[in-house]
């Protein structure tokens, strides 16, 4: 469904994209608009089908709700988009997540510097007024990303990188070793694999501890609700990895039932020349004892035997994060781009919009 209106002087419109109810038309000028942005914003990064694309956007997700706006062009080209995630009523610690909405979109290059930000801004306020929200974040990594949010007042909360890996030049010697002292028989740890999924109710058994792990992780000053692992989310997740194709690996260390260290990682068939690594962890009284350097042995061991024609491994770290960035660095790993954690608050973004040119009468169709 298209719900539409007129924006402002410009010749931009406005409509909240519903993709359930979306025409074929509708769309087609969305999947052009994201095979168009994903070139100018990665480019040579590869990209699904657009099959693949409109069924993960109309996939239902049980813990998270996206409100989708689309911003036109006289002819109805789709020139720019705001998507707000935020937390599903009703699902565990909502009250928690009720504060804030986290915000991706951008604009096509061409029309950039001509307003289309501001009306998607505008969108945003008004969202947030409607549902109480009281925190944006915006997660960015072009350099006119961020001068464009730095512009309107949010406030750099935390930086991060993501690190790539070439598979071909990993010291097959030093990761043996590694993994050797990891398990060594005085630290009296237990290893435990999992290769393509983990058992529903092994990963039912793990929310706790790997959320604990996952809470330890550095955010800087980033405001935020707890972060925890869901059982719902690996539900949905996994769904989607049976859709299309893929396999979840778990490595852990386990002090007794405890979890001493992990590193969990994914291979999509999507794109199947590379490996994402997820979290490595390490509990805070086992650290220092070179268990994440084991524990990421055993798992690019594991990945390059079930999957030889990965060639890439890709990951993201905190800049704060010096113990795993330096572990990375000898395995490789290097800096690919830079990604900033932005937050604004909706007084700061009413008090930018205020020097924005009014939009003139609403007019709906």
């Amino acid at each position: 469904m298209l719900e539409t209106r007129a924006a402002d002087a410009r010749p931009f419109a406005i409509s909240h994209f519903d993709p359930q109810r979306a025409s074929a038309e509708t769309w087609a000028h969305c999947l052009a608009y994201w095979r168009l942005r994903n070139e100018e914003d990665f480019p040579g990064e590869p990209l699904p089908s657009d099959a693949h694309i409109e069924q993960n956007v109309r996939q239902y997700t049980p813990l998270h709700v996206t409100r989708r706006i689309l911003a036109h062009d006289a002819q109805g080209r789709v020139v720019g988009n705001i998507h707000m995630g935020v937390r599903r009523e009703g699902t565990p610690d909502y009250e928690a997540h009720a504060p804030f909405v986290n915000v991706s979109g951008g604009v096509r290059q061409s029309h950039r510097r001509k307003g289309v930000g501001s009306l998607l801004l505008r969108e945003l306020l008004a969202s947030m007024d409607t549902h109480g929200k009281t925190t944006a974040t915006f997660s960015v990594h072009l350099p006119e990303s961020h001068a464009f949010l730095a512009a309107i007042g949010a406030t750099e909360k935390h930086r991060s990188m993501e690190n790539r890996m070439a598979f071909a030049s990993l010291d097959d010697d030093a990761l043996a070793r590694w993994r050797a002292e990891a398990l060594a028989p005085g630290h009296g740890l237990r290893l435990e694999i999992h290769a393509g999924r983990v058992p529903l109710e092994r990963l039912a058994t793990l929310m706790a501890p790997l959320s604990a792990l996952l809470e330890d992780a550095p955010t800087t000053g980033l405001a935020r609700p707890p972060m925890r692992y869901e059982l719902e989310d690996f539900r949905a997740w996994y769904a989607e990895i049976d859709r299309r194709g893929g396999e979840h690996f778990l490595v852990l260390l386990l002090d007794g039932a405890g979890v001493a260290a992990v590193c969990d990682a994914s291979w999509n068939q999507l794109y199947p020349d590379r490996m994402f690594q997820r979290l490595t962890g390490v509990a805070r009284h086992w650290r220092g004892k070179g268990l994440a350097k084991g524990v990421k042995a055993v798992m690019l061991q594991l990945v390059r035997e079930r999957h030889p024609g990965v060639v890439m491994a890709v990951t993201q770290n905190a800049e704060v994060n010096a113990p795993m960035l330096a572990i990375n660095r000898r395995l490789g790993f290097a800096v690919h781009r830079h990604d900033g954690a932005y937050q604004i608050g909706t007084e700061s973004l009413r008090a930018f919009l205020s020097t924005r040119p009014l939009a003139s009468p609403e007019a709906r169709a």
